[in-house]
């Protein structure tokens, strides 16, 4: 069957969960489908960073990458964008272009970053740790998983109007400097008087982000692309507890944003080219609906907007069509300390199994598995406006060894016991959503290996129920008293992390939903 175009040249790649659903591998699927529809191969110009930081990391064609857009596997791509909504660390840059470029993969002459990106530097990172430390040791609170990248700070300067941008290393460096070194001085006044940390505590920040970076650059160390000192935070240490050696950190972090002035740009300018050359522009997003800061639950939302209209105001163009797509995995995860219902028991066999696959792109942390809940992703779709609706890792539920029978379960609606009303939607009070309990629909698993499976009548049968209930299931929670004026598309299935493991040939969601 043939897959439904694209309603307009701006297509939005974005999350309906938690994160972590396996976008990335949809900027290349989205391309060659663009490609082969089109026979153009410059045809997808530029794929933008549209928000987040070096927190939001993406897997793409087994690249995984965290500030860099998923595009740079695609050599056609004429522009690697990061959107006014990004804070971008300039080391970062190098740190993840480097190995890349060393891997064949063209970046630095296609790199084209917005003036109005926020620079995010050391102090952020160390406000990062120090918050987190305040949380849990002044506040007795359960710890976040912070990354330590630094990136709700960044964005706590942007509404403190103390942000600088990358325009800024485009001017006089004397101006970088006072701005950096008043931001820095204010860091370690906040880290010390306002978070209380410790003299030993500060010493272990420099230890902790030193060593978080020399793990992750282990191989462009081992490959004698940087040195082991490039990712030493020692060095930046002032001669006193709460002090920095101010003048090696703006030089350090000029030096960086030297490297890069040649990239800075307009990205709306870019943007509009593209559009009156009848190019299409994708819009990758970081996190998900559900971590949105002002539409997620707190405390684990992220610093960034991840809805779509986010597109419009990183890029910086006006309101217009916008082809978007909603990502999820076939069953649900997350991190940190969120309230989570459809959690799976950990001695539970598939979450056994699961648990093996899932860690952090970004910070390695073990995430939480757990049944998908049609709830959360209809009520996304009721409020975020999707055209299609991806659904991966549907092979990660094939049962085997210890788990035989291979029941699978989809929350359908919540309840609360006290009172006995039934939920349809998501409540926005997390003190009520901790009091509710999942309401599951079992379905029948299947044994079948179907990470080769290319075409959708190959599927076993029970893997097409499956995703035909889980449609149906978002689309009841989505028309839930408003109906729908368009059904959903289910675009793609992945069933495996590589480019070629996806099926394409998916029924209309009207012949799919007969199979329910």
């Amino acid at each position: 069957m043939a897959l439904t175009d694209f309603k307009g040249q701006l297509i939005a790649d974005t999350g309906i969960s938690m994160g972590d659903e396996g976008k990335g591998r949809l900027v290349y699927e989205v391309i060659d489908e663009l490609k082969a529809k089109t026979g153009r191969k410059d045809i997808a110009a530029i794929v933008l960073k549209v928000n987040g930081g070096a927190n939001s990391g993406h897997t793409a064609g087994g690249v995984k990458l965290n500030l860099l857009p998923a595009g740079v596997i695609e050599a056609d791509v004429k522009i690697l964008a990061t959107g006014a909504g990004v804070v971008a660390d300039p080391r970062k840059f190098a740190w993840e272009g480097v190995p890349l470029e060393a891997r064949g993969y063209k970046i630095f002459n296609r790199l084209l970053i917005d003036e109005r990106t926020m620079v995010s530097d050391l102090g952020h990172r160390l406000l990062d740790l120090a918050w987190e430390d305040y949380r849990v040791n002044k506040l007795n609170e359960e710890p976040r998983g912070s990354t330590g990248r630094g990136i709700t700070p960044s964005y706590m300067d942007e509404v403190g109007q103390f942000q600088i941008c990358y325009c800024d290393f485009c001017g006089p460096k004397d101006v970088f400097a006072k701005k950096l070194s008043n931001k820095l001085r204010r860091a370690c006044a906040t880290i010390q008087h306002v978070c209380g940390v410790s003299p030993e505590k500060w010493d272990e920040f420099f230890e902790i982000l030193t060593n978080a970076e020399i793990r992750a650059n282990a191989e462009a160390i081992k490959d004698g692309l940087f040195p082991e000192d490039e990712f030493d935070f020692k060095k930046f240490k002032g001669a006193k507890p709460f002090e920095l050696d101010f003048d090696a950190v703006v030089e350090c972090y000029w030096q960086a944003g030297q490297r890069f002035a040649g990239n800075v740009g307009d990205v709306r300018e870019a943007c509009l080219k593209a559009l009156a050359d009848g190019s299409y522009i994708i819009g990758e997003f970081g996190q998900a609906y559900w971590l949105d800061k002002r539409h997620g639950f707190p405390p684990n939302v992220t610093a960034s907007h991840t809805g779509v209209p986010e597109f419009f105001q990183s890029a910086g163009l006006p309101v217009q069509e916008v082809h978007t797509l909603g990502c999820c995995k076939a069953y649900d995860t997350k991190v940190g300390t969120h309230v989570f219902l459809t959690q799976m028991d950990d001695e539970h066999p598939l979450a056994k199994k699961l648990k093996k696959l899932e860690f952090g792109t970004s910070t390695g942390r073990q995430r939480m598995v757990g049944w998908f809940d049609a709830v959360e992703k209809g009520d996304a779709f009721r409020y975020g406006g999707y055209d299609d609706i991806v659904i991966n890792k549907l092979d990660a539920l094939s049962y085997s060894d210890d788990w035989q029978g291979g029941e699978l379960l989809v929350c359908t609606s919540y309840r609360d016991d006290e009172t006995g009303r039934e939920y349809h939607g998501v409540p926005r009070s997390d003190a009520l959503r901790k009091k509710l309990r999942p309401v599951y629909v079992q379905l029948k698993g299947w044994a079948q290996d179907i990470s080769n499976v290319r075409k959708f009548a190959d599927l076993p049968e029970e893997a097409k129920r499956y995703v035909a209930f889980c449609m149906k299931s978002i689309i009841d929670v989505a028309a839930k008293d408003s109906g729908l004026k368009k059904l959903p598309n289910l675009r793609y299935i992945g069933v495996g992390p590589m480019q070629s493991q996806i099926i394409r040939d998916i029924p209309t969601t009207e012949d799919l939903l007969k199979l329910v």
